[in-house]
């Protein structure tokens, strides 16, 4: 039997861990993907709190403050890798960060990471082709739903 939050009687979660996870999952949302260049102060995506996907080359780490930054052209990004585990970093290579977006008065942004994993691999043009195809998708999905 598979223990779930949905259905704490017939599981084997304590209740007081229930309501925990209850409160977190309400609260998390899901990483909308977004291509590095999308994240300008002028975009809607560039909003405190919000939660993100990004993927984009490492081009440093720092092991003291656990800040990595991602560039994706000549666009880049710090992320906070700080609550990360089991994750080592290699400069050049692809990485995938899901996390809330941290945004400072001078509007320099820091991805709060929760969630990151290595994309080597990946074919980082052909993945940014899929991600505006989706966005056009859902945008012509949205504008049919409202007419």
């Amino acid at each position: 039997m598979v223990a779930t939050v949905a259905d704490p009687e017939s599981s084997r979660i304590p209740p007081p861990l229930i309501d925990i996870l209850r409160a977190a999952s309400s609260a998390m949302k899901p990483g909308v993907p977004v291509i590095l260049r999308e994240l300008e102060p002028s975009s809607e995506m560039f909003k405190q709190g919000t939660s993100l996907r990004v993927t984009g080359n490492l081009q440093s780490h720092d092991v003291d403050s656990a800040v990595v930054v991602i560039q994706d052209g000549s666009v880049s990004l710090k992320v906070d890798t700080r609550h990360l585990r089991d994750i080592s970093f290699q400069t050049n290579s692809a990485y995938q960060f899901i996390g809330e977006l941290l945004i400072h008065p001078d509007n320099d942004a820091i991805l709060q990471a929760r969630i990151g994993r290595n994309f080597d691999g990946l074919d980082l043009n052909l993945y940014q082709r899929c991600l505006l195809i989706r966005q056009q998708y859902e945008a012509k999905l949205l504008s049919s739903r409202r007419a």
